[in-house]
């Protein structure tokens, strides 16, 4: 009777461990598919397009300290965080974003030499070609109207000699 019972306890082992070890090896067969199976350094980075609106515009900025918690800042750098960097690379007009995105196209056509791949409204950008340049004309509302601006394919601003020269000569024609 005790050869029985020893059997009977070896197999209940036996049968447990068998057990434990599938359904701790299952769960690994199943793995995620696409972009989710990689790690999370290595899934592909999305950017909305609202998030490359030049520093200063819209809802990004700081609120103002009062008088008696404001730390002695210089006026300058005080006066540079509220507006957009206008530099050579962009500049503002007044306006809705959609009648600026209108304006900037005819004056895109009258400009000698460039050519219009594409456009997108929604995104405010057109997709050109200039001096064997191709970059991005975007077209983003701010508080003061609609800033226009190069940018490269990276998302950067363009700064190139072509995208300069386009900027300035769409700022000779819609700037007031």
């Amino acid at each position: 009777m005790r050869q029985s019972v020893s059997t009977v306890r070896v197999l209940s082992y036996a049968l447990l461990a068998v057990a434990v070890a599938a359904g701790t090896t299952g769960c690994f067969k199943r793995g995620a598919k696409g972009d989710y199976a990689l790690a999370p350094e290595m899934r592909p980075l999305e950017v909305p397009p609202d998030l490359n609106v030049p520093a200063g515009a819209g809802g990004n900025q700081v609120p103002a300290l009062s008088s008696a918690t404001k730390p002695a800042a210089p006026a300058a750098a005080a006066g540079a965080a509220a507006a957009p960097a206008a530099g050579n690379t962009g500049f503002t007009i007044p306006g809705s974003k959609d009648d600026a995105f209108g304006k900037v196209g005819t004056a895109l056509e009258d400009v000698e030499g460039v050519t219009i791949a594409s456009r997108a409204q929604l995104l405010g950008s057109y997709d050109v070609a200039y001096e064997g340049s191709n970059f991005l004309v975007r077209v983003v509302a701010v508080d003061a109207g609609a800033y226009i601006s190069a940018v490269d394919p990276r998302g950067l601003p363009a700064t190139a000699e072509a995208p300069v020269k386009l900027i300035a000569a769409l700022k000779a024609k819609l700037a007031p």
